[in-house]
């Protein structure tokens, strides 16, 4: 008898085979159903968007599902018009943000995917809604009443008057239109994109000269172009007001904007695994100064003990957390980089006469990272300059020293070996070039700062860098690639035909900073074990800093890579 024959006797002489048989097909129907289903597109849902009333500029968080695992021909939509690919920072199947582009409208926000549309949710431009006056003097938005200068240079000091600065700075900021080729032109003086317009006064260059509730003095920024001006504190941002910014020694030119997509890494692993002593990270994060003014924090793992640090990204955990299994500490950021051109005019550069400032003391002299105490260093400059007074030629006679007098290495020396080596041997790496050159202009007197980042390589390939920035006063930074010059390999993505004269006053955008200067971290305890990495993409004396208890653990500290290039 066979099997089929069996099992329909088996059907009619048992009422329990029949039911048993009932369910297996119906539990067959619904896993069919489901599966199908399953692979169905979802049309996207939205279940709120942040902010509800919001500015250009902002950034917006639509959460929900069926937006899909990546964007491809998916969009936004707000008030008919469609985000720009470049404004988006994330996109999930349940989360979306990007930033407000400054033609934002009032309208209804709508997700569009290959699903279909999603129901509308309604979004008002802040700018276009009237706001009553607060009768709170504590919460007001800052005024400005009057400007000391209509005109200035660039490091002139400025006088701001008016009401609701606040006491004290804290996190406020002062606001100048940018000195850049995609900046675009606002005929009513609106703020507009604050990331692509305006450049805020830079606490590192001793901008801020003093602050109160009622009165501003600040420094006119490296970067800055006539325009507009506005104070931005945590109660609001200030009307603007305008201003022009003179070049008495020549105009510097920002073009050639490269965005580029970075993630920086480290991993570490715990051989002891029943350790309950900490471990602390300092990530470098990129810096933001004229040349690359945006620099975007876009993803982080895992949560870091502290985000705000203006240098690093902080991360801070057990060691009895961490298996034998490493664990990556990562965070990718979204920076911005233009070409700099110098446009200098040699004979029009003046000898410093602010000597007593913060600023001028603070750029010549020694420090952890450019000591000056050996007497080779002064030495050295009597026999390259002699009697010459005038920073730009001096600045350009060490330059030319170099190029005649010392050979370049592509490989970069490993440990904590002194600069001055390169007197002797004439042939060192990048990270000496750059150093000796900035301890000479600051032994004779211009202020000079070394600046560690990564170099971008042609094919998204980057390799640790240094290069130094020399101050000019009513000029500003003006950079200088010694080791560049002097025949370091490297493909830039356009030809330069002179290198020896371009990396005098110009660079290309494919440097990107992590440091200027050197960071002196303080250790959280005096017996804690620290490690120091010496010779790579940042100056920093602490990179890791562990628990006096720590018996051993692994790290490994990847150089930077390149996710995308725009």
């Amino acid at each position: 008898m066979s099997i089929i024959s069996s099992y329909k006797n088996l059907l009619r002489r048992s009422p329990l085979a029949r039911t048993v048989s009932w369910i297996v097909l119906l539990a067959g129907v619904v896993f069919l159903f489901r599966a199908v289903s399953h692979n169905v597109k979802r049309k996207p849902n939205i279940q709120t968007i942040n902010p509800l009333i919001g500015a250009p500029g902002d950034e917006m968080v639509i959460t929900g599902s069926g937006f899909g695992s990546s964007r491809g021909t998916s969009y936004v939509e707000i008030a008919g018009s469609r985000i720009t690919s470049s404004a988006y920072k994330v996109w999930t199947d349940s989360k979306i943000s990007f930033i407000l582009p400054s033609n934002v409208q009032d309208g209804l926000v709508i997700v569009g995917t290959s699903a279909g549309k999603s129901e509308p949710a309604f979004f008002a431009n802040e700018i276009g809604i009237p706001v009553a006056v607060r009768m709170d003097p504590g919460s007001s938005i800052p005024t400005i009443a009057s400007v000391s200068h209509n005109a200035a240079v660039i490091g002139q000091v400025i006088t701001i008057t008016g009401s609701n600065f606040g006491s004290a700075r804290g996190t406020s900021e002062i606001y100048f239109s940018a000195n850049r080729d995609d900046v675009a032109v606002f005929a009513d003086g609106g703020n507009g994109d604050r990331n692509g317009t305006f450049i805020a006064a830079n606490e590192s260059d001793f901008d801020y000269v003093s602050w109160n509730d009622s009165e501003i003095s600040v420094r006119i920024p490296d970067g800055a172009a006539s325009g507009s001006f506005y104070i931005e504190t945590n109660h609001g941002s200030s009307g603007t007001r305008k201003i022009n910014i003179n070049y008495p020694s020549g105009k510097k030119q920002y073009e050639n904007k490269r965005t580029y997509v970075i993630q920086v890494a480290a991993d570490i692993s715990n051989h002891v695994a029943t350790q309950e002593s900490s471990i602390s990270l300092y990530i470098p994060k990129p810096v933001i100064t004229s040349f690359q003014p945006y620099a975007e924090l876009n993803e982080v793992y895992p949560d870091p003990f502290i985000v705000d640090d203006p240098f690093d990204m902080i991360h801070k955990k057990q060691l009895n957390q961490i298996s034998n299994v490493k664990e990556r500490f990562s965070q990718t950021y979204v920076v911005s980089a233009y070409n700099v051109k110098s446009g200098i005019n040699p004979l029009k550069v003046k000898e410093y006469r602010d000597k007593s400032s913060a600023f001028y003391s603070r750029y010549v002299s020694s420090d952890s990272c450019v000591q000056l105490e050996n007497s080779a260093i002064q030495l050295l400059l009597d026999s390259i300059c002699g009697k010459e007074k005038n920073p730009y030629n001096m600045a350009k006679l060490v330059y030319n020293y170099f190029i005649s007098n010392y050979e370049i290495s592509d490989k970069v020396r490993t440990g904590d070996i002194s600069f001055l080596d390169l007197i002797r041997r004439k042939k060192g790496d990048a990270y000496d070039f750059t150093v000796l050159y900035t301890a000479l202009c600051r032994q004779a007197g211009i202020p000079a700062v070394p600046v560690a980042g990564i170099l971008v390589q042609d094919k998204s390939e980057v390799k640790p860098h240094w290069w130094t920035e020399i101050y000019f006063e009513g000029y500003g930074w003006f950079p200088v690639d010694v080791a560049l010059a002097c025949g370091l390999e490297f493909n830039p993505f356009k030809a330069i035909e002179d290198r020896q004269e371009f990396y005098f006053g110009n660079m290309d955008c494919q440097h990107i900073a992590f440091s200027r200067g050197f960071h002196q971290i303080k250790q959280s305890s005096l017996n804690s074990k620290i490690v120091y990495r010496p010779r790579t993409y940042a100056l920093q004396s602490i990179w890791e800093e562990a628990g006096d208890a720590t018996s051993s653990y692994s790290s490994l500290w990847n150089d930077p890579i390149i996710l995308g290039i725009y």
